[in-house]
């Protein structure tokens, strides 16, 4: 099978992690008889370093034309006096919206062979951590209009609007049952329905979707409850199905308290275009170049490009068991290192990977 993929190395760490799981990917492609065409593009602060913009229109024609999209990682302190318009994570916006990326999914995941880095109480670690996020990401109040800062009464004054219509939520609602049916078949929907008309709106939507899938446990939580019971006990969750602002929260606690956002990917997916995956850490200039970053996110979010972006399955599978086996035979970058490990750095921890692949 031939398929073309379109990197966007981006900033600071990267190009070094993307590296990694570009080779990973041309291991899989190697071992199972396929064609992987890789087509490099500019994103965030290398994109407005060489063209003056955060996203090119280049870049934007080069995603169209590719059957996935690997990103390594967007922005960094060099362009903190861009403006507004012009920062580097303008680009991840901008491509989310030109490729209609509507739906987030963010598996949070407690390895057993890192259980030791979990933040949560050994007991509560104990009963285990395995959900996805499933987040809307092109709604709700960074996108709403009107939107603005001005006086007020002689007062700067800001206002954001949080919106949403009945077909951008049943669209995310059907991701987020689709990806329960795959899983242990539960969905809990987080929203502030006791408050806002907006979460009055996409309960009522979500139930109406539920009926599609009988097959669905479907449960409703309120988003401070949700937060607390993160912490509490996340064993109990499967599938958490969530607005954009409640979303982008609640999807970094649940992989914060695994212990390190260096073992954690994501996919962005849209109707029809390509889906765009990622790590969901950020660019960690301190350590660019260095080789002490984690390349596991980024080599994961190459499985879920394989799985949910390409249709491959078992090629996915071949990249999560290597990932696996590679912890078990104890090799740890900096982030995940523990006592007795063997420590490697970036280029170290992606050669282990390939060897097991």
């Amino acid at each position: 099978m031939r398929k073309t993929i379109c990197l966007l190395p981006g900033d600071g760490i990267g190009p070094e992690i993307l590296a990694q799981g570009a080779a990973c990917l041309k291991a899989v492609a190697a071992k199972y008889g396929h064609e992987f065409i890789f087509v490099d593009a500019l994103i965030g602060g290398a994109a407005l370093d060489a063209t003056g913009q955060p996203l090119p229109q280049a870049t934007i024609d080069s995603c169209l034309g590719a059957d996935a999209i690997y990103l390594g990682a967007v922005g960094g302190p060099k362009w903190d006096a861009a403006a507004p318009e012009s920062r580097p994570e303008r680009g991840i916006l901008g491509i989310r919206k030109a490729l209609g990326l509507f739906a987030n999914l963010r598996p949070a995941r407690l390895w057993p062979e890192l259980a030791g880095a979990c933040l949560l109480r050994a007991d509560i670690a104990a009963k285990g951590l395995d959900l996805v996020v499933v987040r809307e990401l092109t709604g709700d109040i960074y996108y709403g209009e009107p939107r603005g800062l001005e006086s007020r009464n002689g007062l700067r004054t800001g206002y954001n609007t949080m919106l949403y219509n009945e077909e951008e939520i049943r669209r995310i609602a059907k991701i987020a049952f689709e990806t329960a049916m795959g899983r242990s078949k539960k969905v809990c929907s987080v929203d502030k329905s006791n408050v806002l008309e907006t979460s009055r709106l996409w309960k009522e939507v979500v139930n109406e979707t539920a009926m599609l899938y009988p097959g669905i446990e479907l449960s409703h939580m309120y988003v401070d409850n949700a937060a607390m019971q993160l912490v509490r006990d996340p064993s109990q969750f499967d599938v958490l199905l969530t607005g954009n602002i409640f979303g982008d929260i609640l999807s970094d606690e649940a992989t914060v308290i695994t212990g390190s956002l260096g073992m954690l990917p994501s996919a962005s997916l849209g109707k029809a275009n390509p889906g765009l995956f990622e790590p969901i850490h950020g660019s960690a200039p301190d350590i660019a170049g260095t080789d002490q970053a984690n390349p596991l996110a980024t080599i994961l979010s190459g499985a879920m490009l394989l799985r949910l972006g390409l249709g491959m399955p078992e090629e996915a599978q071949c990249i999560e068991n290597a990932v696996r086996e590679t912890l078990a035979a104890g090799y740890r970058t900096p982030d995940i290192m523990e006592k007795g490990k063997v420590a490697t750095g970036c280029k170290g921890m992606g050669q282990e990977v390939l060897k097991r692949i």
